[in-house]
């Protein structure tokens, strides 16, 4: 899937990303289990999905495993500018509006173009809370527009 054309110059206000922030829990020490989510078909993720499962997946990560036990990081960042010509209805709507006349759109929001196969979430953490941290992923996927695996990047010898 490639990027929208969006030319910059043309867009006065790009919106902001909702996304707080982007790396979560003990961000110093390092763990020896690595799970990540990971999208099964190319898609675009808009921020505020981005935003919610991020919040779903900390939450639960923290009331866990506490705050130093794991490391959440979001792999990917809302680029792609999403425009919207709005159509204007009721009475009157067809003497105002120009259809699809300079249908430019005005930009309402951002998204993250993600590939098949991309990493969108990663929890880094030990083998106790290994399990949370799948369930938490999952919770994550709940929120993402698009059908999600989980998959173990580092410590698999460790969890059988």
């Amino acid at each position: 899937m490639s990027r929208a054309y969006s030319r910059r110059d043309y867009i006065r206000k790009i919106p902001a990303s909702k996304i707080v922030q982007y790396d979560m829990g003990n961000l110093t020490d390092e763990f020896p289990v690595k799970v990540s989510l990971v999208v099964k078909d190319p898609t675009r993720i808009r921020h505020n999905a981005l935003e919610a499962a991020r919040i779903a997946s900390n939450r639960l990560m923290q009331r866990k495993a506490g705050r130093m036990g794991y490391h959440l990081k979001i792999r990917v960042y809302p680029h792609n500018i999403v425009r919207e010509n709005p159509m204007a209805t009721g009475a009157g709507a067809d003497r105002v509006q120009d259809g699809m006349r300079k249908a430019f759109g005005k930009p309402v929001s951002v998204e993250a173009v993600v590939k098949k196969n991309q990493r969108i979430l990663s929890i880094d953490t030990t083998k106790k809370n290994f399990l949370d941290a799948k369930e938490a992923l999952k919770r994550a996927s709940m929120k993402i527009p698009v059908s999600c695996k989980i998959v173990v990047d580092k410590g698999e010898e460790l969890i059988k």
